[in-house]
C-alpha cells in the first residue's frame, strides 16, 4: 500500500490523539506511529519534531480556535476587556469541553504535574498576549521599569486565574459543568474589580492634593 503524503498537520494531530485517546499512552515511537497510519516517517518530522511538539500544539490549536470562533462576532470586537475576558473564557471551555477526554488525559492523569503544564508552554504564550492587547486599564506610572513589572504582574496573574480555572474545570461534576461557568464569571469580575484602578487614582489625586496644600501652607 502506497504511504499517504498529502496529509496536514491537523491530520497528524487528530491521528496524535485518537491513539492517545484509544490506548491511554503516547505511541511508543515515530517510526511505529507513522507505520500503523501508513505515513512516511520522514514526512512526520517535516511536521512536528517529536511528540512533545504535538502536545504543546494541541493546546495551542484550542486557543487558535477559540480566537477564530470570537473574531466572527462583531459584537465581541465592540467589547471592554472585561467582557472579552470573559467571552474568551467561556469559548475556550466549550473548545475545551468538546476535547475533554483527551484534556484530561494529558492534564489530570500526569503524576508528575510539570510534565501537563509543558503541554501548556504554547498556549501560554498566546494566551500572555491576548491579554496584553486587551487594553486593560493601567495606573500611569511614568517609569518604563515600573511599568513592564505592572504589565508583567497583570499577564502573570491572568495566567494563574487561567490555570486555576482549568483545574476546577478538571474536577468540576456538574451538569454541563455549569459550575465552572459560576466560577468564570465571578473570578473575571473579582479580578477586574481588584484591578480597578478608579479608586487607586482617587487616592493618589488626594494625596497629590494634600501635599500641595501642605507645601503652599
Amino acid at each position: 500500500m502506497a504511504k499517504k503524503k498529502s496529509i496536514s498537520k491537523a491530520d497528524l494531530i487528530s491521528m496524535y490523539m485518537d491513539y492517545v485517546l484509544e490506548f491511554n499512552e503516547d505511541p511508543k515511537s515515530v517510526y511505529k506511529f507513522s507505520k500503523d497510519n501508513n505515513l512516511e516517517e520522514t514526512y512526520f518530522y517535516q511536521c512536528f519534531s517529536s511528540f512533545e511538539s504535538i502536545k504543546t500544539q494541541i493546546f495551542s490549536s484550542f486557543f487558535e480556535n477559540t480566537m477564530t470562533l470570537l473574531n466572527k462576532s462583531d459584537d465581541f470586537k465592540t467589547f471592554d476587556a472585561r467582557n472579552k475576558l470573559l467571552s474568551f473564557y467561556f469559548t475556550f471551555f466549550e473548545v475545551l469541553t468538546a476535547n475533554r477526554s483527551y484534556v484530561v488525559h494529558a492534564l489530570k492523569q500526569k503524576e508528575n504535574k510539570l510534565e501537563g503544564l509543558k503541554s501548556l508552554k504554547e498556549l501560554r504564550f498566546h494566551f500572555k498576549e491576548f491579554i496584553n492587547h486587551l487594553e486593560i486599564e493601567k495606573l500611569e506610572l511614568k517609569q518604563e521599569r515600573l511599568e513592564k513589572i505592572q504589565d508583567k504582574a497583570i499577564t502573570e496573574t491572568a495566567w494563574a486565574q487561567l490555570l486555576l480555572t482549568i483545574k476546577f474545570w478538571l474536577d468540576d461534576t456538574s451538569s454541563s459543568f455549569e459550575k465552572t461557568d459560576v466560577f468564570i464569571e465571578k473570578s473575571v469580575n473579582v479580578s477586574f474589580d481588584i484591578m480597578n484602578i478608579a479608586p487607586i487614582k482617587s487616592v493618589i489625586d488626594l494625596g497629590k492634593f494634600l501635599f500641595k496644600e501642605k507645601m503652599m501652607n
